[in-house]
């Protein structure tokens, strides 16, 4: 019989495990490999993201694997299972990369589902691309079992002529070599070395954002988010992550008592410091309504005016995450935060400890090249802006840590989808001072919001990153940068004003007053709006239907519960 420890560490999977009425669910496990003394054990999911589409993850099952033994170690029994995963930077510019921000829901979806349905008392999760990240923190939210997040780790820089290049380099060589700016053979040749072996995106682009922020809210072991994936140390972090979890276990310290208003505050700090991927402000939404933590888009713009930029990183600098580790990583950013006292040093952890006790384990000093000290910040304020006007009522967000252009006033040129605007770019046809109006991507009409790396690399590619501007409803790479305004809301497939815009228009920017509009009056947009009809999107049935009839608005995290 097993003994009243045991039975509490066993708080769901008692249900399947315990009694004579459960010996036909017994057998099954015993069929899997279980001993009678398992039995006894608390059980804890293991999601492995491990897949061969993408390079930010080929490498995850050797650290899931490691995962399970640390939990057998730690008199824990795992068992795991797999999920999907969308490459953004394979199928970018594609019509499949509109399922990107649909495999986030299909990703949180399927590791509540399975972790539910099999009674699991724990949960860790192994991942590394854009949308496993958010997804996996979504269903850990919804689930509410002791969890832990464990990242994969970031790609390796790749060197190009003696120069450090990575995959934003490669789209912005596309716009360059679209303009005979670089030969074919050098486009090829970057090619081949830019993305070296294992790894997540190396820049501070999505990926590496949303591992800063699992950390900095808590949800992972301290220092994590910037040991490079191909480091003998991620394996050290996988294993040791079982005893991590037996202690969450046994404290019955669940995610919900970690993810709390603070420890967001803290994750969006971080993010803003590190000038991290607009894509931050949508996932953190969508996680904060899976916790029941009440979080805006205006929270991030409040914060950004309080927190010090301190990372010269790219894509709006010039290092990557594994210089960052080499710098201290993660914890040193955040000790400047704390020191400000910027953070909730207070906010608990997985570790069981407070972020002010974790970080007080790290005494280095910011290398003032990588990472700034407080005192001398890159800038005064952090990496987002929130803007509003008569063209985004509901919001839109601006990485202005990527560019100096923070005014603009120019004629809009109007494109229904990324493609044409993406041709538009790369034949010639936009001239300094436009506007580039790229809409019916949002979350319902693309469907899926897909991101824009195609066609903003291209902007840099073609030398119009410092003389035009780009807006859309829909979202861009963590690896964009320059004068790019993405998630206005409402969105064109609802009738939002962005829909409602023609040639010629003027539209104005005005990032330090949070300004976005269109010099239209408000007669003639209602007059526009009474001859508005929705466009079709395309898609009648299947995954792509369903998520357009389902999600929110990006102003509220593109959700679909």
């Amino acid at each position: 019989m097993a003994t009243e420890t045991k039975i509490n560490l066993k708080r769901k999977s008692s249900v399947v495990s315990d009694g004579p009425s459960r010996a036909g669910a017994r057998a099954m496990l015993r069929a899997a490999g279980l001993r009678d003394d398992d039995m006894d054990k608390p059980f804890v999911a293991i999601a492995n993201l491990a897949s061969d589409v993408t390079p930010c993850n080929v490498h995850l099952d050797r650290l899931a694997q490691k995962v399970k033994r640390g939990l057998w170690h730690a008199k824990s029994v795992p068992f795991m299972f797999g999920t999907i995963t969308i490459s953004d930077g394979i199928s970018m510019g594609t019509e499949g990369m509109k399922a990107s921000l649909v495999s986030r829901e299909v990703i949180a979806d399927s590791i509540e589902t399975v972790t539910f349905g099999e009674s699991m008392d724990g949960l860790a999760v192994v991942a590394a691309c854009d949308k496993n990240m958010p997804g996996a923190m979504m269903a850990m939210a919804r689930l509410n079992v002791p969890s832990l997040f464990v990242y994969g780790g970031s790609i390796m820089p790749g060197n190009w002529k003696g120069k450090d290049i990575n995959i934003q380099d490669m789209y912005e060589a596309i716009g360059a070599h679209s303009q005979g700016k670089i030969t074919l053979d050098e486009l090829i040749g970057m090619e081949r070395v830019a993305c070296p072996g294992e790894g997540a995106c190396a820049g501070m682009f999505t990926a590496n954002t949303m591992a800063s922020a699992i950390e900095a809210m808590g949800m992972s072991v301290p220092g994590a988010a910037s040991v490079p994936a191909i480091s003998a140390l991620n394996e050290d972090i996988a294993f040791n992550s079982g005893q991590v979890i037996y202690k969450l276990l046994e404290t019955d310290l669940k995610p919900r008592d970690i993810m709390t208003r603070d420890a967001f505050e803290n994750a969006i700090r971080v993010v803003l410091a590190m000038g991290g991927s607009t894509n931050a402000v949508l996932h953190l939404l969508a996680i904060a309504h899976e916790a029941q933590v009440e979080l805006s888009i205006d929270d991030f713009d409040r914060l950004s005016r309080t927190t010090p930029y301190l990372t010269d990183l790219r894509p709006a600098g010039q290092y990557v995450m594994p210089d960052m580790d080499k710098s201290g990583g993660v914890p040193v950013l955040m000790n400047e935060l704390l020191k400000a006292g910027l953070l909730h040093g207070d906010a608990i952890t997985v570790t069981g400890k407070t972020i002010a006790e974790n970080l007080a384990e790290f005494d280095q000093e910011p290398d003032s090249k990588t990472i700034y000290p407080i005192s001398n910040p890159r800038s005064p304020t952090g990496g987002l802006a929130i803007l509003r006007g008569n063209l985004a009522p509901d919001g839109a967000v601006m990485k202005v840590s990527g560019t100096k252009h923070l005014t603009h006033e120019g004629p809009a040129k109007v494109y229904d989808g990324e493609r044409a605007a993406f041709e538009a770019v790369t034949r010639g046809d936009i001239q300094p001072g436009d506007v580039l109006v790229l809409r019916y991507e949002g979350p319902k009409g693309g469907p899926g919001m897909q991101e824009m790396l195609a066609v903003t690399g291209a902007i840099m590619g073609v030398g119009r990153g410092d003389d035009v501007l780009l807006l859309t409803d829909g979202r861009f790479s963590g690896a964009t940068h320059g004068p790019m305004i993405g998630h206005v809301a409402p969105e064109a497939a609802v009738g939002g004003p962005i829909g409602l815009v023609q040639d010629g228009d003027i539209i104005t920017l005005d990032a330090e007053a949070r300004e976005l509009n269109v010099k239209v009056s408000d007669a003639e947009m209602e007059k526009r709006r009474a001859q508005w009809t929705p466009r079709d999107n395309g898609y009648s049935h299947g995954v792509m239907a369903k998520f357009a009839r389902l999600v929110s608005s990006a102003s509220n995290g593109a959700v679909t519960t």
